[in-house]
């Protein structure tokens, strides 16, 4: 039997916001968008997940830009609201409260329509990878803890 190390999640947030985007110094219309989230994390396999812990913490993030106009937050008040800059602010965020949790991210999709999506994948950031990295080394001390257990029940 295969011993899993990691068991893996993918969650879902929801986000109502506005924004206009400005192209050649013309400001474009202000139009909503209702954007996904889809977050994939990782936790050891031993590790009991409390969802409500995370997932409150990430739904307290997106509270301060629910129903609002993007480009009046911040960063976005200095920073173009794309998808793209979106998506790359809000995966740092996202890793912060995840790691904290003892989860690594690895992955963050987001979308401001069903068929068009930004996909940041957090293990080619360096600064994070050191982080998921340490995270698992923990994991897999865990794991083979785990198996010795096993072992010297048997």
């Amino acid at each position: 039997m295969a011993v899993n190390m990691y068991r893996e999640y993918r969650l879902k947030f929801y986000l109502n916001m506005r924004h206009y985007i400005i192209i050649n110094e013309v400001k474009g219309e202000t139009h909503p968008h209702t954007w996904e989230f889809a977050l994939d994390i990782k936790f050891s396999r031993n590790l009991f997940v409390e969802f409500n812990i995370f997932e409150q913490g990430i739904s307290q993030f997106l509270e301060q830009y629910q129903n609002k106009i993007l480009n009046e937050a911040e960063p976005f008040d200095s920073m173009m609201p794309t998808l793209e800059n979106v998506t790359d602010y809000f995966a740092e965020e996202f890793f912060k409260i995840i790691y904290k949790t003892g989860g690594m991210l690895t992955r963050v999709e987001a979308s401001e329509t069903p068929t068009r999506s930004y996909i940041v994948n957090i293990a080619e950031q360096e600064r994070n990878s050191i982080l998921n990295k340490k995270a698992d080394e923990k994991i897999i001390s865990e794991v083979m803890d785990a198996v010795l257990d096993d072992i010297v029940k048997q």
